[in-house]
């Protein structure tokens, strides 16, 4: 068992659309067990784009993007995530996106009320009963 006093990190990275799919494998690929994802808008050092619509340039102010928000129980597992994420957002164009990370005062599981460390991993019990639950054949 971990211990329930580790330190808790945020993750918040902000990418292309179209690197979703690629971010999303890398962190399952590294054993990333939560995340969460939003549709966001933005812009960064650049201030959005030009496109022409009918012949038309017209400047948009705001780019559609997506952010992953990933909590991590250590240093190491934060600099695996980070690397993971640089790696599969990475086109080396403008635009690529920016990822914070930040200390966590408190994690707290509403559910059960357990804090800390054991507020983002999955008791053993429920963990194993999950598995069993996907390896059981489907009755017809």
């Amino acid at each position: 068992m971990a211990d329930n006093n580790a330190t808790l990190i945020k993750i918040e990275a902000i990418v292309r659309e179209e690197s979703y799919i690629d971010v999303k494998n890398a962190l399952d690929k590294i054993g990333v067990n939560g995340i969460t994802v939003y549709q966001v808008v933005g812009c960064g050092v650049q201030r959005g784009m030009s496109e022409y619509v009918r012949g038309q340039k017209v400047e948009i102010q705001v780019v559609p993007k997506i952010k992953f928000e990933i909590v991590v129980s250590s240093e190491e597992w934060e600099q695996k995530t980070i690397e993971a994420i640089k790696k599969s957002a990475y086109t080396g164009n403008p635009g690529d996106g920016k990822i914070f990370s930040y200390y966590i005062k408190q994690a707290i599981k509403i559910r059960t009320g357990e804090t800390g460390y054991n507020a983002i991993q999955s008791p053993k019990e429920e963990r194993s009963s999950k598995e069993k639950d996907t390896n059981k054949p489907d009755k017809k």
